[in-house]
């Protein structure tokens, strides 16, 4: 892959396109061959035959700095119109944040929209957020929005700020563990994501403490579905398990396993060898501790 200096020089090269070859170096030229490339990409079908150079070099462009561009623009459309300048200082500016070369195509591809963001009040506040309110030194920037390239989309302040309030209200201190581990948290919506997931563990009847203490101790309940995950665990765990809230209180990462391929399997398991085996136990374990296990309980 070109670096990004190389694929902008590219880029100024291209758009200066003539009905002549474009005066590129010979190993640059190469990756670009003039229409072969171009007509044998997916967006260049007879129906977009008339598509202005410009926008043919900025898809070539994407594509050269590992970016999918059909899917780029297709998720958002502010980037036919943006220009290659515009695009360039987006990923200028992530360079100078630490961000490397060959992170920017996973994180333009989780999120697209970033192409088109406003440095001053979009980028920037990011950034400073992350400074100011998560402490994190512009040193480790690269790891934060590796993990997470959302808070590159988020409204520092409808978004991160009101999240990380409502998190430390809740309990949460260890800023560390938030920026590098569970910043998903912060771009959840807090009226529509995290709040319906406390009410919901509060309906299966633990008291507001307990179910803050089981998301403080395992924060990615708070990504879990209602329907998907929650409902169906719980409803394995009440009726044919026959389990205790407190289990569940002491060991919420049950919901973090398989319910087809990890409970059930292994309950059964357990329930055919006559032994008991505390929750965290019997699904914590390796398979090679389980069958041994099983095997002691079984003998």
């Amino acid at each position: 892959m070109p670096t990004v200096s190389g694929a902008i020089a590219l880029h100024s090269s291209l758009c200066t396109i003539s009905s002549d070859k474009p005066s590129l170096p010979n190993h640059v030229y190469v990756a670009t061959k003039p229409k072969n490339l171009l007509q044998n990409h997916p967006l260049y079908t007879p129906t977009n035959a008339k598509l202005s150079i410009q926008f043919k070099e900025k898809i070539l462009c994407l594509e050269i700095l590992g970016i999918d561009a059909g899917k780029a623009l297709s998720q958002n459309p502010e980037l036919h119109t943006a220009t290659m300048e515009s695009i360039h200082s987006i990923i200028s500016f992530l360079i100078s944040k630490g961000i490397h070369q060959k992170d920017l195509p996973r994180i333009f591809g989780m999120c697209p929209k970033i192409l088109t963001s406003n440095i001053k009040t979009d980028l920037n506040p990011v950034f400073y957020f992350l400074l100011q309110d998560l402490q994190v030194q512009d040193h480790n920037f690269r790891k934060v929005v590796k993990k997470n390239p959302r808070l590159l989309t988020s409204s520092v302040i409808n978004q991160l700020k009101p999240a990380l309030f409502y998190l430390k209200k809740l309990g949460f201190k260890d800023l560390a563990a938030l920026a590098y581990q569970d910043s998903i948290l912060l771009v959840s919506n807090v009226e529509g994501t995290l709040i319906p997931k406390l009410m919901y563990l509060e309906s299966l009847g633990f008291s507001k403490d307990e179910a803050r203490f089981m998301v403080l101790r395992c924060p990615s309940l708070f990504t879990f579905s209602i329907e998907n995950n929650f409902q169906p665990k719980f409803e394995y765990f009440d009726e044919e398990m026959g389990g205790k809230l407190e289990e569940l209180k002491e060991f919420p990462q049950y919901f973090a396993f398989s319910l087809e391929n990890r409970i059930k399997p292994r309950y059964l398991e357990v329930v055919e060898s006559g032994i008991h085996l505390p929750l965290s136990v019997m699904l914590k374990s390796t398979d090679e501790d389980f069958r041994e296990l099983i095997k002691k309980g079984g003998g």
